[in-house]
């Protein structure tokens, strides 16, 4: 497996751009499309929030029809609990993209983000898209990713390519997220494309099974979005023979998909509002992999426990604590806990103040890892999360403003 550069449009095939249409306040991009040249396979995945934006309930439309050609995604206004005006908006927005892009209305696919139950500015996106049209290009990516950002402070994207099928395969994708993050298909928007020859049925499975394994462990603030979505086209362009369910061309796709989610999920997880620390946290020893996942998320959204990694402190009674009101069986005297490769606490007793010490030691670090070790099985469960700072109460406190 090999990382190119270029983000989405590192894909054969694919184009991008993203523009200022006055979405958001000055002169901030906040319109992106993406095309592929070639009709796509198009899978997706949803968030589970009984609440949905209009793009979604669009979206989860389209996907029946498993044929796509083009993304288009605003930042700046989810168009969420806007009613029937805004199922309208998002129907519009997808047939001024066609006329745009001389395709069918049904192909074009709609992303949004951004503050929740505004009208969208229509006017300034019918305005604005024959322009973007226009300015499509084959290293449109960054474009596409800084146009899609809302309260984000870094770019994601990335891509990579393997063998498969005796051809050269890419994957490549862009994502935001930074608040409102956590598992239930996370809140974010990330969308992707590859040139692999992959049949809708495949490409469905291996793009939920992709998101369970990212995006799905970057608990953050333990809020589930409106909004959230992971797009992903393939135009076929590799040439490759047809990825078959079970084969090891399925297996190596997947784990080329998983990388690309893998990565993105991390740098949404880094970017956590307001984050100074990234946290891999390690469940382990657990009797189900069910199990292990929910004690993961129980203490990485924690706001006692975030704040403690804030404050780079190792105070591991409360996640004791957590892990107590998870929901799982536990056997008290049986857990362990580490901060890096520091032991705090062993059979449910902690090991004292030098090793706290060191322990506060390791968590001055930007990144660091805790493992939680159950001792009840064999069962593991990884998520990616951060700490709770006093700028993320200035970020949240002031977003609509």
């Amino acid at each position: 497996m090999t990382v190119v550069t270029g983000g989405i449009t590192a894909v054969p095939g694919i184009l991008a751009a993203g523009m200022a249409a006055g979405i958001k306040k000055g002169d901030t991009l906040d319109l992106a499309l993406i095309v592929s040249e070639k009709e796509a396979v198009v899978a997706g995945v949803f968030t589970t929030n009984k609440v949905v934006a209009a793009p979604v309930v669009w979206d989860r439309q389209r996907l029946r029809r498993g044929k796509g050609r083009a993304i288009l995604a605003n930042s700046g206004n989810a168009n969420a609990c806007t009613g029937r005006q805004g199922y309208l908006d998002t129907v519009k927005m997808a047939a001024l993209a066609a006329k745009a892009l001389d395709v069918s209305p049904e192909a074009v696919l709609i992303g949004s983000t951004g503050v929740i139950g505004k009208p969208l500015p229509m006017d300034k996106i019918e305005a604005a898209l024959p322009i973007l049209a226009a300015r499509l290009h084959r290293n449109g990516g960054e474009e596409a990713a800084q146009a899609i950002m809302t309260t984000d402070t870094t770019l994601k994207m990335v891509a990579a390519s393997d063998m498969i099928g005796g051809r050269p395969v890419t994957v490549g994708g862009i994502a935001k997220g930074s608040g409102m993050i956590h598992p239930n298909m996370a809140t974010m928007l990330a969308f992707l494309a590859t040139d692999a020859q992959v049949p809708r049925q495949v490409l469905q499975r291996c793009l939920r099974q992709a998101t369970e394994r990212s995006f799905n462990r970057i608990p953050v603030d333990g809020d589930t979005s409106t909004n959230d979505m992971v797009l992903c086209l393939a135009n076929g362009l590799a040439a490759n023979r047809p990825i078959k369910p079970g084969s090891a061309d399925a297996r190596r796709f997947q784990a080329l998909l998983e990388h690309v989610c893998l990565d993105l999920a991390k740098k949404i997880a880094w970017d956590g509002e307001g984050a100074t620390k990234l946290v891999e946290l390690s469940v382990t020893g657990a009797r189900t992999e069910q199990d292990a996942l929910r004690v993961a998320n129980t203490i990485a959204t924690s706001s006692l426990v975030k704040t403690a990694w804030f404050g780079e402190d190792a105070n591991w009674g409360r996640i004791m604590a957590a892990i107590g009101r998870a929901g799982v069986r536990i056997v008290e005297d049986q857990i362990a806990i580490r901060v890096g490769h520091v032991p705090i606490v062993r059979r449910g007793i902690g090991l004292g103040q030098s090793v706290e010490e060191q322990a506060n030691a390791v968590m001055k670090a930007r990144e660091f890892t805790v493992t939680v070790d159950l001792g009840l099985g064999n069962a593991v469960a990884i998520v990616w999360t951060t700490d709770l700072s006093t700028e993320y109460i200035k970020i949240n406190a002031s977003y609509r403003s």
